[in-house]
């Protein structure tokens, strides 16, 4: 590993002191992540290489943890460029980069999505709250004083409110970013509510919030979100866990449910009254710059108002753009090539 790490340092040191007009060892940007970043990464992509002299990057999904785990592999031309991620690098990831050879990291905000659960459309709608879906997924529930097995088979048994209808969830495999927000705002927030988990040591605690019930009612979904569509159609009765985003360009199929009473739409993710929202990030590696002709451009070009501008074209496709202030502090953040390690 050490062998390989260096012999990619020195291709990217050879590339980067490379005169005008010499051969690169790789002339395209790769990047990986997030299939929540991915339409935007996309979109982004195609309008670089139609508007400037670079081609196209190439983007790949795969989830924010698979992503960054490629990008922490190493330094040099046979190693992606950027990570795409719905959620914050880890320090065990950085950590990870570090020992593989990757340093200077620099960490790109863009915008804002939010999660939603959604169903078929001409079927129940839900009101939910967090406390509803963590009865339903959790492995074990409250009863009586006691943590027991989870027993509801229904969303009727979570809640009295809700129709007799069986309760299967499809929810982001555990490589995917969007599911460790999901575990964080939704179930641990609904467990929180409960006195006797409370009371519980902080790895009692952990547990009795984020593990889920492995009965069939939780069903991991490893793929995008189009793998998550394709089971709701397969099962109407499911609920799907998607990204803002994807559920806007689907609304002739699926439907929407609340949290606690808010509707997630642009204006509730970008206000903050929408419980269930994140910022999306992307992460460079700054020894590939000026070694991978174009990978400043593309960032510079990413950030530009004419992408995640409140008219720009990724708000076109579900991006929630941040305020005007924070894209200015985007931009200067990454002019100043700030690193987070």
């Amino acid at each position: 590993m050490l062998k390989k790490t260096l012999i990619g340092l020195a291709t990217i040191a050879a590339v980067g002191a490379a005169a005008p007009g010499a051969v690169y060892a790789r002339d395209q940007i790769q990047i990986a992540g997030s299939s929540t970043v991915l339409p935007f990464a996309t979109v982004v992509a195609e309008q670089f290489g139609k508007q400037t002299k670079h081609p196209a990057p190439v983007v790949e999904s795969g989830g924010s943890s698979a992503g960054l785990k490629k990008f922490c592999e190493g330094v040099g031309p046979n190693y992606i460029d950027i990570a795409d991620a719905s959620r914050a690098i880890k320090d065990s990831e950085v950590k990870a980069c570090h020992e593989a050879g990757v340093k200077g990291i620099i960490e790109v905000k863009f915008g804002y999505d939010g999660i939603v659960f959604a169903s078929a459309v001409g079927h129940p709608n839900f009101k939910f709250t967090p406390k509803d879906i963590y009865l339903a997924l959790a492995a074990e529930v409250p009863v009586n004083g006691k943590m027991v097995a989870n027993p509801n088979k229904t969303w009727k048994d979570v809640n009295p409110a809700f129709p007799a209808q069986k309760i299967t969830m499809y929810i982001p495999g555990e490589k995917h970013g969007t599911r460790e927000v999901f575990e964080e705002k939704v179930l641990n927030t609904g467990c929180e509510e409960f006195d006797i988990i409370k009371k519980m040591d902080k790895d009692a605690q952990k547990k009795a919030c984020m593990q889920i019930r492995k009965d069939g009612v939780a069903v991991d979904i490893d793929g995008d979100y189009t793998e998550t569509l394709a089971r709701i159609k397969s099962n109407p009765e499911g609920i799907g866990v998607f990204g803002l985003s994807f559920y806007e360009q689907n609304v002739d199929k699926i439907q929407v449910a609340t949290v606690n009473g808010i509707k997630p739409n642009v204006e509730t993710i970008g206000d903050g009254t929408y419980p269930v929202s994140r910022p999306l990030y992307f992460y460079v590696k700054k020894q590939h710059l000026g070694a991978i002709p174009g990978l400043k451009d593309y960032v510079t070009f990413f950030l530009s108002e004419d992408m995640i501008g409140d008219d720009g074209m990724l708000a076109e496709k579900g991006l929630i753009p941040a305020p005007e202030k924070q894209r200015e502090q985007f931009r200067a953040n990454w002019q100043a090539m700030k690193t987070i390690d």
